[in-house]
């Protein structure tokens, strides 16, 4: 990164970055998750989402920060409940093209190391092999 950004103007490299960010606010199955439920229901509840995922409150509410940071989603606080929705519904545009190009390319995105190591088992599989 550091000769990418030695080559290119800083609005340039600054374009990219932010870019870059923006899909690494995506680039969780989590996240993807809450944005999916978020596009389908409008508006839902923090106890509602919890529900639904199954997974502790920390982790849904590290999530929604992730999210509410990066502008994906607004919260509003109505008595003892917090409620999200999305606030821009071109993401459902991009969800929906991002699953579909997923779907089109799972051999590839799953056998590609770049992205993610495989997981501790699959590498040690491969070295004794």
């Amino acid at each position: 990164m550091r000769a990418l950004r030695k080559n290119l103007s800083r609005r340039e490299f600054h374009r990219l970055d932010v870019t870059a960010r923006f899909f690494r606010g995506l680039g969780d199955p989590t996240r993807l998750k809450v944005l999916e439920l978020l596009l389908a229901e409008g508006e839902l509840s923090v106890s509602a989402m919890l529900r639904r995922l199954g997974i502790a409150q920390g982790r849904l509410s590290s999530h929604l920060a992730c999210l509410r940071w990066c502008g994906y989603v607004t919260s509003e606080e109505r008595g003892r409940f917090t409620y999200y929705r999305v606030t821009d519904w071109r993401l459902r545009r991009i969800v929906t093209l991002g699953q579909r190009l997923a779907t089109e390319n799972a051999a590839h995105l799953g056998a590609c190391t770049r992205i993610d190591p495989p997981p501790r088992h699959q590498r040690w599989r491969r070295a004794s092999r």
